[in-house]
């Protein structure tokens, strides 16, 4: 076997040993959500929390792959701006975040169990169809959100995209930074090449919490300061 066999063998069941243990253990902090749901909701986000370090652990022990943080997110409410290249953000947000309000597909909040979970833990649901209806709706709970201290993690591109690819931002982001009237706090990160994959390869996912970006700028330029914000890990440079 060549050394490059080898290590695609390796990343196989390094892989498997990862999706086993991550997505077992998911199933028994879902449950425990759920308890916290009926008898502490006020201490959801605790176990959302502890799924995100796990996840982490899980990464690191099966993996190999470390998290890297660069920078800190500034007290008070912010508009949390992330890079999207793969799923992880997605769960690592909940540790990135101290117990955040997450923008995420409608869809997520209609999974059997998982969904009540998230519901309780204060996602807000993105209907991308529903128009000016949905965006009162985000709004509303987003304002809800930061009228208890949190921070608002979005993904302004609106889905994943490959490593060193650049995709411009969902027209709902300038719309939701209008209206909340909020600083932007941009997150940059390097995942695609390690973690959007089957069998996930070893390596350090850096992540770069960018400088604040204030509130009340014009479109134009809160969408092009964000954009080059969340891909100054990507390698490429705008079209």
């Amino acid at each position: 076997m060549s050394p490059s066999e080898r290590a695609g063998f390796a990343a196989v069941v390094r892989s498997l040993a990862f999706y086993a243990a991550f997505y077992g253990g998911s199933l028994v902090l879902v449950v425990w959500a759920l308890v916290q749901v009926i008898f502490a909701p006020g201490r959801v986000w605790l176990v959302a929390q502890a799924w995100s370090q796990f996840h982490r652990a899980c990464l690191r022990r099966m993996v190999g792959i470390e998290v890297a943080v660069t920078g800190q997110l500034p007290p008070g409410p912010a508009l949390v701006a992330c890079k999207h290249e793969s799923f992880f953000e997605a769960i690592d947000s909940l540790a990135l975040v101290r117990n955040p309000a997450v923008f995420a597909k409608a869809e997520l909040v209609r999974i059997p169990l998982w969904g009540r979970v998230a519901r309780a833990h204060g996602l807000i649901p993105v209907s991308r169809d529903q128009g000016a209806r949905a965006l009162r709706a985000m709004v509303a709970a987003a304002r809800q959100a930061t009228a208890q201290g949190r921070h608002l993690v979005i993904f302004p591109e609106g889905t994943r995209v490959p490593h060193g690819q650049r995709a411009k931002l969902q027209a709902g982001f300038a719309g939701l930074y209008k209206l909340l009237d909020l600083p932007v706090v941009p997150v940059a990160l390097a995942s695609g090449t390690l973690y959007h994959r089957t069998w996930k390869r070893p390596g350090t996912i850096a992540i770069v919490i960018g400088e604040p970006i204030p509130a009340g700028l014009p479109r134009e330029e809160i969408e092009a300061r964000v954009e080059a914000a969340i891909n100054v890990l990507n390698g490429v440079e705008p079209a």
